[in-house]
């Protein structure tokens, strides 16, 4: 993973002064690494009978719909507010400096339904959190979190215990 790790650039001060953005770009659009890193993470969940990958706006969903075709499962979107057109469940959560809100349709996933969450990158967790919070109206079963890559130093992981956690690189 250490070439996938690599390609991914780092962008100071963006999207504010004093933060160290990593870009996933160069690895999405290069085919090689965007394949091995699908494949990778498809791995570490082929046997555990994924119905519904759910996809986080906006670079989760390019994660969810590869890996829903590799592992032969649905994609739901999670998205910000007025995004999705039918009934929806949202859910409004706390962000470091402010709050924020995302939605997803009421008939998503059905009761029972093995749900696998993915996102690029978990940094403090918040917002994976209120995902699962969010997913918790349907008696759906969470069977882990998959993301590309982790920013350990914002502790992120410690917000989500109990749940199977998965990244292809840390940062």
């Amino acid at each position: 993973m250490e070439n996938l790790k690599n390609i991914i650039r780092d962008v100071p001060d963006f999207p504010k002064p004093g933060i160290l953005f990593k870009d996933i770009a160069p690895l999405l659009q290069n085919k090689e690494t965007f394949h091995q890193a699908i494949d990778a993470i498809a791995a570490q969940w082929a046997n555990q009978h994924i119905d519904v990958i759910a996809g986080i706006e906006a670079r989760g969903f390019l994660f969810a719909a590869a890996l829903a075709y590799k592992l032969g499962a649905g994609v739901v979107m999670i998205r910000k507010p007025g995004k999705l057109p039918y009934k929806t469940y949202s859910i409004t959560y706390q962000l470091e400096y402010g709050t924020d809100s995302l939605e997803i349709h009421q008939d998503a996933v059905a009761s029972g339904q093995n749900v696998l969450i993915v996102d690029d990158v978990l940094a403090t967790g918040g917002t994976m959190k209120a995902v699962i919070e969010l997913l918790q109206n349907f008696n759906a079963n969470i069977c882990g979190l998959a993301f590309l890559a982790e920013l350990a130093f914002l502790n992120g992981r410690e917000k989500l215990s109990g749940h199977k956690l998965t990244t292809l690189m840390t940062f």
